[in-house]
């Protein structure tokens, strides 16, 4: 992930953090010779723009190329990119704004939800598991709400195919206090000692397992709080075990940078990158963001979802959408990517062995298969179940 001190191998400790290598990291800038396809770079942030890249996303060579820019950027650039306009249908982020409301209010009255892994409890309102309570609550907004090619191919220009979705709702009111700087999941969630005890290339893989979004459900001017990130900063090696330094706490305020954002628009960067959610200094801006936390097909996922249950809900209203042509391939295979598990593993291989190949079938591929051949609602249900069982230990 880059270089601070040259370090090869060993281990991360006090006594290898310097601040200094750490400055001169996120002073570099951006240049545009190498983001071709951006539309500008606000703030050493690369900003793109979902129509202008429209035929790029439809053509797969051209697709991958973009891709591959935008990997670039995620591993040894910014660290951070914009995609403006990656959910372009805002009737169906209303819809989802609604029912994360309610999700809310329920919870408020009731033992879940609540807590923040950066910020004082109570000074803002979340929904863990926010994907799978769309699913189950409102499946076709669901499908809308998840259909983006352009999100999608983020996601996969990152963490490549099979990617497993989570996802958490982030609810600041006027007022809310920001988040203090910080480094995410995997090795930004164990304490510094703990992370010292993994060794120098563990900390440089951790990054590569998952990828942070934030989806901007209103309009969101900087006032408001948006994520406040420091570009370059995912290059820093040893900042698992620097960023809850105070000198690197001071560093991260006086050089961070925020960027505002519309209804629709999407935020992608490294879980390496130093960042922390904006204090909201509005008077009337009640900030809710749909925070993506999407992992590698070979890595764990913070959350448990019943995936299964996703599919069911979704199978219906999705078989419609496809037979009534209101989704393209590409949005059916993002809608897929968002609700099913993609990878054959882990299973059980003496009643789930590899056929015609070295892995048994996903869950991902026979959702697809039977979306595609609009098979009945039962029989969906009934090998969905048998693919669960054969999987099971």
């Amino acid at each position: 992930m880059g270089a601070g001190r040259k370090i090869e191998a060993g281990y991360y400790h006090e006594d290898r953090i310097d601040l200094e290598d750490f400055a001169a990291l996120i002073s570099r800038r951006v240049d545009i010779n190498d983001i071709p396809n951006a539309v500008s770079a606000p703030n050493n942030i690369p900003v793109y723009d979902t129509a202008s890249i429209a035929d790029q996303l439809a053509d797969t060579d051209k697709r991958r190329e973009l891709m591959a820019e935008w990997a670039r950027i995620l591993h040894s650039g910014a660290g951070v990119l914009v995609v403006k306009g990656a959910q372009p249908d805002h009737q169906a982020i209303d819809e989802a704004t609604a029912i994360y409301h309610q999700i809310i209010a329920r919870e408020k009255n009731g033992d879940s939800g609540g807590g923040d892994h950066f910020a004082v409890a109570g000074s803002n309102d979340r929904i863990w598991n926010s994907l799978q309570k769309l699913c189950e609550a409102a499946p076709d907004t669901f499908i809308r709400y998840f259909s983006s090619v352009a999100v999608d191919a983020v996601c996969e220009a990152w963490l490549g195919p099979n990617y497993q979705m989570t996802a958490q709702v982030n609810l600041v009111h006027p007022g809310g206090q920001a988040q203090q700087a910080h480094r995410d999941y995997h090795l930004g969630f164990q304490s510094v000692e703990a992370s010292s005890y993994y060794p120098a290339h563990v900390h440089d893989l951790s990054p590569l397992l998952t990828l942070q979004a934030g989806i901007a459900h209103d309009e969101m001017p900087v006032g408001s709080g948006p994520t406040k990130l420091l570009p370059f900063s995912q290059l820093y090696r040893p900042g698992y075990v620097a960023w809850r330094r105070d000198d690197f706490r001071a560093c991260f305020e006086e050089h961070h940078v925020q960027l505002a954002l519309s209804k629709g628009d999407v935020v992608f960067f490294s879980p390496a990158l130093f960042h922390a959610a904006g204090e909201n200094k509005s008077s009337d801006i009640h900030r809710l963001v749909n925070l993506l936390q999407v992992s590698s097909a070979f890595g764990r996922a913070m959350e448990s979802i019943d995936r299964v249950k996703m599919c069911k809900a979704v199978y219906p209203p999705l078989c419609a959408a496809w037979q009534g042509n209101q989704l393209t391939e590409a949005q059916l295979d993002a809608v897929i990517a968002a609700t099913a598990e993609g990878y054959a593993f882990a299973t059980n291989l003496d009643r789930d062995p590899p056929i015609n190949g070295l892995a048994p079938e996903s869950q991902q591929a026979l959702l697809k298969a039977h979306v595609l051949a609009q098979h009945n609602r039962s029989d969906f249900f009934h090998q969905l179940d048998q693919q669960a069982i054969r999987r099971k230990a």
